[in-house]
């Protein structure tokens, strides 16, 4: 007798199908298969039969099934009434789930052997025992419980076998039914990984590249997570073109799942432009130092609120992400209100990047001690590239140093910070006009901007080099394929409205200005709105102070935490050896906005206290 249930419920006799009738007996004699000579109980029939409505006659009904099973299997087969239920000896018949368990189980011991010949003639011998959807003559209820259990041996089952065929060679015989695979499975990672060795095998590098970027996209939309092992792993090897046929073992770059790859950066910026001379510094920075001698590769990027130093550190980090072969880190350090983020959350998500199973122990996500010694164990020894960005101070940025020089850490801070030990420090300026026209031109469209140069000077020369405010004109240019350039132009000529115009979507001058003074002090903040009353240009603290109405050694403390907040800059020194500051023009028009704010305001609180006077 043949039994199967690897698609639709059978029993043959020789070639001869033997006749069931109904989902119920197929329902029946699968159940009893699927126990592997074990009792399945009358209350286990009755709720694959008919879930959790069953009839009150279910037992005199299984009784029926169980009896029209007798008759037609004969005497091969033996159904035997045990309590609780009923029990199926086949007396050697054949059955076809437990030859593909013997046959996958033959075939993953040659596999883990490296016989990839033979493992691959066993695994296929044991999926084409599938001829069909399994149990779909079943009962909807049996297929619910069973289904997935028999599916997921059937994937690894494929998974593996796919693995062999790559093992030996045979990646351009497979690429369509990979192709076909991941379409059909889209959250299976390690299809797709196995799909990108095979297109990358094949010569086709950008196609790998796409389909690891689509997985990406496809696990985050739908699951919320990040790839895991087997992906990451592929998506280095592949960066690192070291994803090639090994007939010794798997393909080099490849790491054992117990060592994962992160690659936790953000998607590079591809209209990058300008910051010539500042990438060839963080290339340096990164690059293999050529040597056996101890160099720390530590860089901390700072400059005002919209400079563009994340831009410039994450596109960095996509440069030289091929000299760390132990993955990439990265980290955002503020809130959205510019406020520190927790130093617990940022260590618990990066140690489940690096696949440290210890951190879902009960009291260790709130444990800051045990985080940092995790941290440090994981990447003790390893070349990991870490970017760090928007640190907020010395203070949160100590837990998050790894212990090793193998590892290159990017951090960018609005201010420079004084414990990152060998760091060396980059302070960006605004773009210059040249640049800022090819980043306009980057981002509106570089006909658009040449159709009308005079406006497009206009618009560059009201952004002042702040590569957030010409992002986010560009942007709105490309918004509006209909509007002159000049029309925006003529919007952000009036100083009093420029800043409500730098502003589209998520984009805000404004708003990223704002998030320096929440940690600005006192004095710094009086001394800020006391700037609205001076014109764009250079000062020193004395002659702040005549504006300001107070002596020079209180205005120059104010200035100096303005500079501390990045706010505004030292330009130099006067003859007498004073400090002389500069303000950015957009600075300038922030300060005069909170300037007409506390104007407003003190008129309403003097007449609220008018009023309670009077009560």
């Amino acid at each position: 007798m043949d039994f199967r249930i690897l698609g639709p419920v059978e029993a043959r006799r020789g070639e001869t199908r033997i006749p069931l009738s109904g989902s119920k007996v197929h329902t029946v004699l699968a159940a009893l298969l699927l126990a592997r000579g074990r009792v399945v109980s009358d209350t286990r029939l009755s709720s694959l039969l008919w879930g959790w409505d069953p009839p009150a006659t279910a037992g005199a009904q299984i009784y029926t099934y169980m009896s029209r099973l007798r008759k037609r299997l004969g005497d091969e087969v033996e159904i035997i009434r045990r309590q609780p239920g009923y029990l199926l000896v086949s007396h050697g018949s054949r059955i076809d789930l437990l030859e593909f368990e013997e046959l996958e189980r033959r075939g993953r011991e040659a596999l883990r052997a490296r016989a990839h010949e033979e493992s691959a003639e066993l695994l296929g011998r044991a999926l084409g025992l599938w001829h069909g959807p399994a149990l779909s003559n079943a009962t909807s209820h049996l297929r619910d419980i069973e289904l997935p259990q028999l599916q997921e041996v059937r994937s690894l089952a494929l998974e593996a076998r796919i693995e062999a065929d790559l093992a030996l060679g045979r990646h351009e015989r497979i690429l369509a039914e990979l192709t076909g695979l991941v379409t059909q499975f889209p959250l299976r990672e390690q299809l797709r990984a196995q799909l990108m060795t095979a297109l990358y095998r094949c010569g086709r590098q950008a196609d790998a590249m796409h389909v690891y970027h689509d997985g990406r996209a496809v696990l985050a939309d739908q699951l919320g997570v990040d790839p895991g092992v087997a992906l990451n792993t592929t998506y280095q090897a592949v960066l690192t073109g070291s994803l090639v046929l090994d007939s010794a073992g798997p393909a080099r770059g490849q790491a054992a799942a117990a060592d994962p790859v992160p690659t936790m950066l953000p998607p590079d910026v591809e209209d990058f432009t300008g910051r010539a001379d500042e990438l060839a510094v963080l290339d340096a920075v990164l690059a293999p130092s050529g040597g056996s001698g101890w160099r720390p590769r530590r860089c901390l990027v700072t400059g005002m609120a919209g400079v563009g130093k994340t831009a410039l550190a994450v596109h960095a980090a996509h440069r030289g992400a091929r000299h760390y072969p132990d993955g990439q880190l990265y980290a955002d350090l503020s809130e959205p209100d510019g406020t520190p983020r927790d130093p617990c959350t940022v260590l618990v998500r990066l140690l489940r990047s690096l696949g440290e199973p210890r951190i879902e122990a009960p009291g260790v996500q709130d444990d800051l001690e045990e985080l940092i010694r995790l941290y440090r164990e994981r990447t003790a020894d390893k070349q990991l590239l870490i970017v760090l960005d928007g640190a907020v101070g010395d203070l949160q940025l100590r837990p998050l140093l790894p212990s090793t020089v193998k590892s290159a850490v990017l951090i960018t801070c609005r201010t420079r910070l004084t414990q990152v030990a060998g760091a060396q420090t980059m302070a960006l300026a605004p773009l210059d006009d040249a640049e800022s026209l090819e980043l306009l031109a980057s981002a509106a469209g570089g006909s658009r901007v040449a159709s009308e140069p005079d406006a497009a000077d206009d618009l560059v020369a009201y952004c002042a080099g702040l590569p957030l405010a010409l992002r986010i004109t560009g942007t709105r240019l490309a918004a509006r394929p209909h509007w002159p350039t000049a029309r925006l132009a003529a919007r952000l000529a009036a100083p009093a409205e420029r800043l409500a115009e730098l502003r589209f979507g998520d984009l805000s001058v404004r708003e990223a200005l704002q998030r320096s003074l929440r940690s600005l002090p006192a004095a710094g903040m009086r001394t800020l709105r006391g700037l609205a009353r001076l014109r764009t240009g250079n000062w020193t603290a004395q002659e702040l102070a005549g504006v300001l109405g107070t002596v020079e050694l209180e205005a120059e403390y104010g200035l100096e935490q303005l500079v501390d907040a990045a706010l505004m800059d030292i330009a130099g020194v006067d003859p007498q050896g004073r400090p002389i500051y500069h303000c950015h023009e957009l600075v300038l028009l922030f300060a005069r906005t909170l300037e007409v704010r506390a104007r407003t305001a003190i008129p309403t609180q003097r007449g609220a206290l008018s009023k309670t006077a009077v009560s």
